[in-house]
C-alpha cells in the first residue's frame, strides 16, 4: 500500500521559487504521469518525493506519515534517473543486484529478480558488461532494471525512455505498463511525451511554471481541458485556438467568414478550440464557414492532415482522407463541428461552458 499526499509543496533555490504550492493526492497503485514543458518543475517535484532535495515549504505524507525529514533510503521509494546514475566499476549484473542486496535478500531471490528484469528489458546478453561498454539506450535499461529488482512500494521514473530508439521505446513502454499491473505498486512517471502520458497513465498531472494546471484521466484532459494551456498541450496535432466574435448564433473572424453554433457562452469575444477531427474542408470560398488557404499537407500513412491558414493568420490542421490531396495555396472553406468545439475566455484562458 502506498498513498501519497502533497500539501502546499514549495521549492525555492536561493531567491528563485520553482514550485508554488503543489497540492496533490496519489492513490494506492495508481500510475500517475507528470507532464509539462521543460522547466515547469515536474522533475524537481519528483526529486522532492524521492527525498533527494529538501522541501522548502509544505508537507509530503506517505501512508499518512510525514516524510519531509526521512532520508531517501528509508522511504521505500526507487527512482530511475534520466542520466542513468550507474556504478561505472560494476558490471550490469552487479549494478542490478546492489540495491536488492542492501534490502537483505538472499542470493536465489536476487538472481530470480535479476533474471526477470533482464528478460523484460532484453539485457541477458549484457549482464557481464560494464556501463562504458553499453550504448545510451542499454544503460537506461540497466537503470530501469536496477529499480525493478527492488520492487518498491513507490516507483519514480524521470523520463526513462528518452534515450531509447523509437521501436524499443514502444516495447519498454508496454513492459512498464505490464510491470505496473503485475507488481501493483504506485508509479509516478515524468515525461514530455504525450503518447507515453496518454497510454500509461491512470491520472495525468499537467504542470506549467511550477503550478498544476489540471489533474485528471487522459480522457478528461483530452475532452474537457480546464484552460487553453492544457487544451494545446494535450493532443497531437495540438488543438487550434481561434479568437472569434459572437454575432447572435454565429461565431466569426473579421473578414474571414463565420460558423453557426447552437449553444454559446454568453460573452462577446472568446477563444474557440478545435481539434483536427472536428474540422472539414471544401474547395473554394463559400458563404457558410471560415475562409482559408492551404499551407501544406502532412501525409502520415494511415492519416493525413491539411494545414489551413485562416484570415487572421491562424494555422488550423484538418484531418482528411489519405487520398484527399490539397495543393498549397488552394482556397478552401473550413466547417467546424460545433458539438466538438471547446470555448475559452479570451481574457484568462479558462474553460467556458455553453
Amino acid at each position: 500500500m502506498a498513498q501519497l499526499s502533497l500539501r502546499g509543496i514549495k521549492k525555492r533555490f536561493k531567491t528563485t521559487d520553482v514550485l508554488h504550492g503543489i497540492d496533490l493526492e496519489i492513490g494506492d497503485r495508481e500510475f500517475v504521469v507528470f507532464v509539462g514543458p521543460s522547466g515547469c518543475g515536474k522533475s524537481t517535484l519528483l526529486r522532492l518525493i524521492a527525498g533527494l532535495d529538501p522541501i522548502s515549504d509544505g508537507e509530503f505524507l506517505l501512508n499518512g506519515q510525514r516524510m519531509n525529514d526521512v532520508p531517501p533510503s528509508r522511504r521505500g521509494i526507487a527512482m530511475v534517473f534520466q542520466s542513468y546514475a550507474l556504478y561505472p566499476h560494476m558490471d550490469v549484473y552487479e549494478n542490478m543486484a546492489f540495491g536488492a542486496r542492501l534490502m537483505g535478500l538472499d542470493k536465489p531471490a536476487v538472481e530470480a529478480r535479476i533474471a526477470e528484469a533482464s528478460r523484460m528489458l532484453r539485457l541477458e546478453p549484457y549482464l557481464k558488461r560494464k556501463p562504458r561498454e553499453l550504448s545510451g539506450g542499454q544503460r537506461q535499461r540497466v537503470a530501469i532494471g536496477r529499480a525493478l529488482v527492488r520492487k518498491p512500494e513507490v516507483f519514480l521514473l524521470d523520463e526513462p525512455l528518452s534515450n531509447l530508439d523509437a521501436a524499443l521505446r514502444s516495447d519498454v513502454r508496454l513492459e512498464i505498463a505490464k510491470l505496473h499491473r503485475d507488481i501493483g505498486g504506485t508509479m509516478i512517471y515524468v515525461t514530455h511525451d504525450q503518447v507515453e502520458a496518454m497510454t500509461l497513465a491512470d491520472k495525468i498531472v499537467v504542470m506549467n511554471l511550477g503550478r498544476i494546471e489540471q489533474v485528471g484521466s487522459p480522457r478528461e484532459l483530452y475532452e474537457t481541458p480546464a484552460n487553453t494551456f492544457v487544451a494545446t498541450f494535450i493532443g497531437s496535432p495540438r488543438m487550434t485556438l481561434v479568437e472569434m466574435t459572437r454575432d447572435g448564433g454565429r461565431l466569426g473572424i473579421a473578414n474571414g467568414g463565420s460558423v453557426a453554433v447552437s449553444a454559446l457562452p454568453d460573452v462577446a469575444k472568446l477563444k474557440v478550440g478545435v481539434r483536427p477531427d472536428a474540422v472539414s474542408l471544401s474547395r473554394g470560398h463559400g458563404d457558410d464557414g471560415l475562409i482559408g488557404e492551404v499551407v501544406y499537407t502532412e501525409y502520415l500513412g494511415d492519416n493525413a492532415f491539411v494545414y489551413v491558414r485562416l484570415a487572421d493568420g491562424t494555422v488550423m490542421p484538418a484531418r482528411v482522407g489519405v487520398n484527399d490531396l490539397y495543393a498549397p495555396e488552394t482556397p478552401v472553406t473550413v466547417s467546424i463541428n460545433a458539438s466538438a468545439a471547446h470555448f475559452f475566455s479570451a481574457e484568462d484562458g479558462r474553460r467556458l461552458e455553453a
